[in-house]
């Protein structure tokens, strides 16, 4: 585990322990050597640590660990309108590693939602590159850009998230092919991969990285450890997943052992 420059030795022990539940409400256990690694203090230490957030009910100890009493998921969506309010700061930073990731000549899909929006205001300033989106609001930040060839998808409109889901456009989607699908999600985890709670935005965004040669996940922190109603892209798939520097650290080393290229934006 990386401890580089961590700064976590000076914590106070209720600092710390708080840190532990915050690090186990993003993976389902963890490993005493890895929080010794990660907190820079001794074993002992945190097996009390352990012990004393077992007795308060917050976790459960096991032999050389500790395990989430519960896995959070997220049962419901947020309107887009709700949605477009939070983590603002992390969204663009997150929208500007992407910028950098699109050259000219590109055929591009965009999905649905906020991050995604934040993304697409950026790609105003290149030329000819052909923008394919479902997503009426992303749609419109384009009307003003001359370099680029948009194709809206149609279908069966979303209401309150204003874009398109159902057969149509998932038919319409199959039938091309794109160099990058730019996805955002409503969350992420390594067993579950992107997950989101509405079964026909889920479709549209399966079949978004099934015609896509490189599929990139725009991700904010807060999303990561998360698991939802529907997979849409498992872990393995996804080629690069982009999100911003308050991912815990052990978080963020779990996913890069897995072999998954991170970009971590500075917010």
């Amino acid at each position: 585990m990386n401890n580089t420059n961590n700064n976590k030795g000076h914590l106070f022990a209720e600092e710390r322990k708080n840190e532990i539940v915050e690090i186990l409400n993003v993976q389902e256990k963890i490993l005493v050597p890895e929080l010794v690694d990660y907190f820079q203090v001794s074993a002992a230490t945190i097996r009390n640590d352990l012990r004393d957030l077992e007795h308060d009910g917050l976790l459960k100890r096991t032999h050389g660990g500790a395990l989430a009493l519960v896995f959070p998921t997220v049962g419901f969506e947020k309107e887009s309108e709700i949605k477009g309010y939070e983590y603002l700061t992390q969204k663009h930073a997150i929208a500007k590693k992407a910028f950098e990731l699109v050259e000219e000549g590109d055929v591009i899909v965009l999905d649905a939602g906020t991050t995604s929006l934040e993304f697409a205001r950026l790609l105003k300033e290149i030329k000819n590159i052909t923008v394919v989106v479902n997503d009426l609001e992303i749609a419109r930040c384009f009307d003003d850009s001359n370099g680029i060839q948009v194709l809206i998808i149609g279908g069966t409109l979303r209401k309150k998230f204003h874009c398109t889901v159902g057969q149509f456009a998932t038919k319409t989607l199959s039938e091309i092919n794109v160099d990058k699908a730019f996805l955002s999600t409503n969350s992420f985890s390594l067993e579950k991969g992107c997950t989101t709670p509405d079964v026909s935005q889920a479709e549209i965004k399966k079949v978004m990285s099934d015609i896509a040669s490189q599929v990139i996940v725009l991700c904010d922190s807060s999303k990561i450890g998360i698991t939802s109603f529907v997979q849409f892209v498992p872990a393995a798939e996804i080629d690069i997943l982009i999100t911003d520097n308050d991912i815990n650290q052990i978080t963020l080393q779990k996913l890069i052992d897995s072999d998954l290229k991170v970009i971590v934006a500075d917010g």
